[in-house]
């Protein structure tokens, strides 16, 4: 079984990078460091339900997407 965090920051890093902005810009956003944002698309840090609501409504993706789960 595929771990779920890293699912997650497989699909956060794609989401982003489709919508062409830097862990550094993404990271300003939420007030993190861009060493911490990085954590959460490697899968070293979890989400908290606040983040994850703002990142799928900047990336324009759903819970689902984000999440790897199939319609």
């Amino acid at each position: 079984m595929h771990d779920i965090a890293k699912t997650v920051g497989e699909n956060l890093k794609a989401a982003r990078r489709a919508k062409g902005v830097t862990q550094a810009q993404i990271a300003a956003e939420l007030k993190k460091y861009q060493s911490d944002y990085s954590e959460y698309e490697t899968g070293r840090i979890q989400l908290d339900y606040e983040k994850i609501v703002y990142l799928c409504r900047r990336f324009d993706i759903t819970p689902n997407e984000l999440f790897g789960f199939e319609d």
